[in-house]
């Protein structure tokens, strides 16, 4: 589903955009859509304290876990297996 979006832009502003799309081989709605995308990606979601608080929680769990070299042969060993086997 989309939807619109309004923002209130002086003239000016909308001629500067207006031409920089046009430099870019692109209508004024495309550059934005695109520089809202590149915004979007460069800001994460989530603060970096949720995030390392969630590290936080998961390091004090007593998950079992292998040998990490075994565990790396097994890794590089999948990824050589044939995979129609």
């Amino acid at each position: 589903m989309q939807r619109a979006l309004k923002v209130l832009l002086e003239d000016a502003e909308i001629e500067e955009i207006r031409e920089i799309a046009r430099r870019n081989h692109m209508t004024m709605d495309e550059w934005i859509h695109r520089v809202l995308q590149e915004a979007r990606k460069s800001h994460p979601g989530r603060s970096a304290e949720t995030k390392l608080r969630a590290v936080r929680v998961a390091a004090g769990q007593g998950f079992p876990v292998g040998d990490i070299d075994q565990m790396l042969r097994e890794i590089e060993q999948g990824y050589r297996s044939d995979p129609s086997a």
